[in-house]
């Protein structure tokens, strides 16, 4: 009895161990599956999370580009800091036609009447319009592109059969024609497939602007199911850098407009200005006409509206090329304000034809103030002569003048100073005489203006620049800090010319650029445009100058091309002191006079 017992209780135990065994194997295999697949399903939707969404959201493509949002700019007032969208996106809507849903050509011709007449189409286009209405299965027959709001609205109003819209984000410019040639515009590429910026700022920023596309990538099986454990990437788009320029709004809208309003009283075909801050180089203004809006920029007469002369077009640029070589003279001590000069009224020897002063005039006995005031073509030679050749070239290069300036702007183009370096000899011929007077060289407004920076400020050569920040989507802010290139004059030397600029305004020919109350300085240009065989009758005009003298704020540029008047000082300088008014009333600059 008590071996069987024994036995009995003795088998027991053996059993139970071995059942307590397998039933936690079984139990580890189980919560060892469950760990995996909570494992795993923490990994899909936390550490991969993006790659889902953006495969769920996407198409059945194994392989989506993610496309970023192209960066806005804005332009500032530059006096509260308060800023304005110059481009940005917004939502448009593309209309189209599914010619599967229309039956017949009376219906196709329907709905062309009605379009025809919400899109103002002309008989030619309403008959392209038809055709296209009338083909046969085609599922998407585009009719018209960036449409607004309100006009879907009214054609879905008209219940068209086969008329569908897909909305879409189009590049939009809020202020219109305000800062074209500044702005540029997003067009389509050589290929005609992919938009890109061009001119201006979209042009020259464009990689900034257009961020970077992102791509979605994996494994699909031979049945076309995604296979999760296969290798996979997301990489997300990276929107564009937003933009702040140093354009002031108000600046920009005002100027612009006393531009076209001398340029229409005026007669001129063309007309630029540039306003820029001496001390910094930020470009307040910058205007070219005839201008275009960038929203509808496929609407212009030619695709030369789209080149900003201001920094496009070089020209002769005449006598508000003086002030450069005078400063050059007088910064080697060479001459002063008061050395005196006498005019007979021609320069010969220098060039196969005398050198004559403007309308033949003969000034006599003249201090270098009032070769400025009377704008001397012979006085100017004479300047050139005390600073020889090698030395005379090297200022004008010192000042800027045969390279770019370097403003952030698509395209900007430099003048050509090269006639200076066809002969080695230091002795001055016919190339540098005429250069003293601003002929046979040639130069831009950009250049003009910032080589006048340096005389306004105190003799430093500062670079242009017209982006202040570069507001990146990842929050990093890049802020322009002012580059100075070189000292190009000594500051008395700076302030002498500056005062005999004043001189100009006050005695000279510049009367109309003045400004009650303050010292303006400033000079007159009327130069004739080169063609075949030499000059002809037809000028450029220009006007250069800053204010106050004392302590500039601005210095401005105006051009006109071939004004119907004779003299720059009945053009551009009234121009100049219209704007130069406004700009000290703005800046609320307290009179000194």
């Amino acid at each position: 009895m008590a071996t069987r017992i024994y036995g009995r209780y003795s088998e027991s135990p053996r059993k139970h161990k071995y059942s307590f065994t397998r039933i936690d194997l079984l139990s580890w295999v189980v919560f060892g599956f469950a760990g995996a697949v909570a494992i795993r399903l923490i990994f899909l939707m936390i550490f991969q999370h993006s790659f889902y969404v953006a495969l769920a959201q996407g198409t059945q493509e194994i392989y989506a580009k993610l496309v970023p949002e192209r960066g806005n700019v804005y332009v500032q007032d530059s006096r509260s800091g308060e800023e304005y969208k110059l481009a940005i996106n917004a939502d448009y809507f593309v209309v189209f036609a599914d010619t599967r849903d229309i039956s017949s050509e009376e219906q196709a011709e329907d709905i062309a009447e009605k379009l025809s007449s919400v899109f103002k189409y002309d008989d030619e286009q309403k008959f392209q319009l038809f055709l296209k209405l009338k083909k046969v299965d085609d599922p998407y027959e585009p009719i018209e592109q960036k449409v607004a709001h309100d006009v879907v609205d009214q054609i879905r109003a008209m219940e068209l059969e086969g008329i569908g819209f897909i909305r879409k984000s189009f590049r939009y410019y809020p202020e219109g024609v305000l800062a074209a040639h500044v702005i540029g515009f997003l067009g389509k590429d050589d290929t005609g497939e992919r938009e890109i910026g061009r001119y201006g700022i979209e042009g020259y920023w464009n990689r900034d602007l257009s961020g970077s596309g992102g791509f979605l990538e994996g494994v699909r099986s031979a049945s076309g199911s995604w296979i999760s454990l296969a290798g996979k990437s997301l990489k997300p788009a990276k929107d564009g850098a937003d933009l702040l320029l140093t354009i002031d709004r108000t600046v920009q809208f005002k100027a612009c407009e006393y531009l076209r309003a001398g340029m229409e009283e005026y007669g001129a075909t063309s007309a630029s200005l540039i306003i820029m801050d001496p001390y910094s180089g930020a470009v307040r203004a910058m205007c070219s006409l005839p201008d275009f809006d960038p929203n509808t920029y496929n609407e212009v007469e030619t695709i030369e509206v789209y080149n900003n002369t201001a920094i496009f077009t070089p020209y002769e640029p005449g006598s508000i090329f003086k002030p450069i070589a005078m400063a050059g003279a007088i910064n080697e001590s060479l001459l002063t304000p008061q050395s005196i000069f006498y005019d007979s009224g021609s320069k010969a020897g220098v060039c196969q034809k005398p050198i004559r002063n403007a309308d033949g005039k003969v000034y006599e006995e003249q201090t270098m103030s009032e070769v400025l005031e009377n704008s001397v073509n012979t006085g100017m030679v004479y300047v050139a002569e005390q600073l020889g050749k090698a030395k005379f070239r090297e200022y004008i290069e010192n000042f800027g003048f045969g390279v770019k300036e370097g403003v952030e702007l698509d395209t900007e183009r430099t003048g050509v100073i090269d006639t200076l370096s066809i002969n080695n000899d230091n002795s001055l011929d016919c190339y540098g005489a005429t250069a003293s007077f601003g002929q046979g060289i040639t130069a831009t407004p950009m250049q003009m203006a910032t080589s006048f920076s340096a005389i306004a400020n105190g003799g430093v050569l500062q670079k242009p620049y017209i982006v202040e920040e570069i507001r990146y989507s990842d929050g990093k802010i890049e802020r322009t800090k002012p580059i100075e290139i070189r000292r190009v004059v000594s500051q008395r030397t700076s302030k002498l010319v500056g005062g005999m600029l004043v001189n100009v305004v006050d005695n000279g020919h510049a009367g109309r650029a003045g400004v009650d109350g303050y010292y303006v300085a400033g000079k007159t240009g009327t130069a004739q445009i080169p063609g075949k065989g030499g000059y002809t009758d037809e000028t450029n005009h220009s006007f250069i100058g800053f204010a106050p003298a004392d302590n500039p704020r601005f210095v401005m540029i105006v051009k006109y091309e071939k004004p119907r008047r004779r003299f720059s000082a009945s053009t551009a300088a009234n121009t100049f002191g219209d704007i130069a008014k406004f700009l000290l009333q703005y800046y609320q600059v307290p009179p000194s006079r």
